[in-house]
């Protein structure tokens, strides 16, 4: 085997774990620096926020989630969030946490996160959980104190609390800023508005019921 031949071969090798690397599936992109706090202020958006330079401990720090937050929504819970737009310093970090509380019966409705998996641990309470694969196929069960619950990246999920008494856990992921859509609000009370014949038919109702769910979700005056 001459030289030549040798080289070719290792030149392909290489070139097919670069394509290999270059594939791996990760929720942020890898740092390339020790820090980048957050210029939440700039107008300058790449995948993420610019740098800025003047940088403090406060920049890593936020109590939002220390202590329950107060519910006063229809379905019955609050996310508190704790991510780069609350903790500038997880800029290019790839994590960061929330707080959810539920009140007596109170539903986190079901939503995905495009951008992250996520892991609940509960703090207190018990919790009736679960997702749906893409073959529709739900995995749930019934959670409690010091237990942990994972929501694999982008599928529907939602949690519920079937108690009497209040529930809370915290939620960690891995993203910065993993985004919510919550599927009920995000079909209904749409920007400009999903059209109701889309939804009738998808949903196979009339048109009238389209209409009177989307009325739920219209901002009150």
């Amino acid at each position: 085997m001459d030289n030549t031949h040798i080289t070719t071969t290792a030149a392909t090798i290489l070139a097919v774990v670069m394509m290999t690397l270059g594939t791996t599936v990760s929720a942020d992109p890898d740092m390339l620096q020790d820090i980048c706090v957050a210029n939440l202020n700039s107008a300058v958006k790449v995948n993420g926020f610019a740098c800025k330079s003047n940088v403090t401990a406060e920049d890593f720090c936020f109590e939002g989630i220390a202590k329950p937050g107060a519910i006063n929504n229809s379905v019955g819970s609050l996310v508190t969030l704790a991510n780069v737009e609350k903790i500038p310093g997880l800029n290019t970090l790839g994590v960061s946490l929330a707080r959810i509380d539920y009140a007596p019966g109170g539903l986190n409705p079901p939503h995905t996160h495009p951008r992250a998996t996520e892991l609940v641990f509960v703090l207190e309470g018990e919790l009736d959980v679960g997702f749906i694969t893409t073959a529709n196929k739900l995995i749930s069960k019934s959670i409690k104190k010091g237990d942990v619950f994972a929501f694999p990246k982008g599928l529907v999920h939602f949690q519920k609390n079937n108690g009497k008494d209040p529930a809370a856990v915290i939620s960690a992921f891995n993203s910065q800023l993993p985004g919510t859509q919550s599927i009920a609000a995000t079909l209904f009370s749409a920007k400009p508005e999903v059209p109701d014949n889309v939804l009738a038919m998808a949903f196979k109702v009339e048109t009238k019921d389209v209409q009177k769910i989307k009325s739920k979700f219209a901002p009150k005056k």
